[in-house]
């Protein structure tokens, strides 16, 4: 990594290295494969819905491979080419809506975070704040954890939205906002507050191990993304088809123009999911990058899962390839063949997202011909969350947002 010149890069980079540090939580695993978390792709994928049941089990990953990081890169290609049957899914059946007092679900120790949760709970036990409304269903991949496999998303419908469908001619409008890995419960709330001026509702999905859903035993949500290859890869896959069933119950709801918008980890499961579902239209990409194994090689919040990958010999070549499934590079020509309105926005001092893979990302939309608009912010990945910064971001998100809806309900 190219060390930052000038006065003010230096500055933006020690702040953001102070950010980036300052939870002692992190912990390095050994590597594990994780064979055993995708071994339904294939044999018993058709159980998902909208897959063949005639499709076989991977015949190109044989048991007989010398070396089992052979054998995870033979998936991963096997993946991509057959990425309709491993995102593809059957649409749940148990959509509802839950009412409960809202929670942090912190991630971290620190003790303003668990003064802040304390705070949160005192208040719902004592009845001091308001139920919100949570949209709750099973997801159609399921994992070892029972409460992982409840999909949650806070639901922020737009004023009166409950009144237009099929009545007014109004468009019903909707988007998924999915925020950074490790983000607790109240991340991103404000931007669904903001879409709701705009006449947009937003579900804003808890991704797989986050909040409600991260399994007691752990305090971060590690699995998530960790060192055991093919966990990431599942929690990967179930975001993208929790995002496709949150469109489903929407369309039951009469919303017919339908957006994503994704932070950091969620960025990626957005765009993988809206290359697999034209119905995602709007997309906003708030940090991006093209391949999921140089982020993990490369990144401050990810120097924890490079040590199990170095000390079990591996290289960033390899790491690439081992996550080549769930890589947005891998689907770029998908993304780009049905039309979209997107933008990407990164930042020029980002340790955790190199700027480099960003502007790989804008120079692939470029190439493959997708109208997008790119937004640099002049800090790093987690001083996008401090002032001012956050309100820039939130500045661009908001505009852009505003603005692709409204073409598109002119477009009716």
């Amino acid at each position: 990594m190219e060390m930052p010149s000038g006065v003010y890069a230096k500055w933006m980079t020690a702040w953001e290295t102070r950010l980036a540090t300052r939870d002692t939580n992190r912990v390095v695993r050994p590597l594990e494969w994780g064979f055993d978390w995708l071994k339904d792709f294939g044999s018993s994928s058709a159980v998902q819905g909208n897959i063949s049941p005639a499709i076989k089990p991977v015949e190109c990953v044989p048991d007989e491979l010398p070396q089992p990081i052979e054998r995870m890169i033979t998936l991963n290609e096997e993946i991509v080419r057959r990425s309709q049957d491993f995102f593809g899914y059957r649409v749940p059946e148990d959509f509802r809506i839950e009412q409960r007092h809202p929670e942090l679900f912190p991630t971290n120790v620190r003790p303003e975070t668990l003064a802040q949760d304390a705070e949160m709970k005192r208040q719902a036990a004592a009845s001091e704040s308001q139920p919100a409304e949570f949209l709750r269903f099973s997801s159609a991949i399921r994992t070892a954890y029972p409460e992982n496999d409840q999909v949650n998303a806070r639901w922020y419908p737009a004023p009166g939205s409950e009144h237009t469908a099929g009545r007014t001619g109004k468009t019903k409008q909707a988007i998924i906002v999915m925020p950074q890995w490790n983000a607790d419960a109240i991340s991103h709330n404000a931007l669904c507050t903001l879409f709701n001026r705009f006449g947009v509702s937003a579900l804003r999905l808890s991704k797989p191990y986050h909040d409600i859903r991260r399994p007691a035993e752990i305090e971060r949500s590690d699995y998530a993304v960790s060192a055991n290859v093919g966990r990431t890869e599942a929690a990967c896959r179930q975001a993208v088809v929790d995002i496709r069933s949150c469109v489903d119950w929407l369309e039951t709801q009469g919303y017919t123009q339908f957006g994503v918008l994704g932070t950091s980890l969620g960025s990626c499961y957005a765009f993988i999911a809206a290359a697999h579902d034209p119905r995602l239209r709007v997309c906003a990409f708030n940090h991006a990058s093209t391949w999921f194994g140089d982020v993990v090689w490369t990144g401050q919040s990810t120097r924890h899962i490079r040590a199990a990958f170095e000390l079990a010999g591996l290289t960033q070549n390899q790491v690439r390839r081992i996550f080549l499934g769930i890589s947005p590079m891998a689907y770029m020509e998908r993304f780009a063949a049905t039309p979209k309105r997107v933008l990407v926005v990164h930042a020029k001092y980002d340790l955790t997202f190199l700027p480099k893979f960003s502007i790989d990302v804008l120079a692939n939309l470029d190439r493959f011909g997708v109208d997008y608009v790119s937004k640099v912010l002049p800090c790093g990945h987690y001083t996008t969350g401090e002032m001012p910064y956050k309100y820039i971001d939130g500045w661009y998100l908001g505009s852009f947002v505003y603005q692709s809806f409204k073409k598109l309900a002119e477009q009716v």
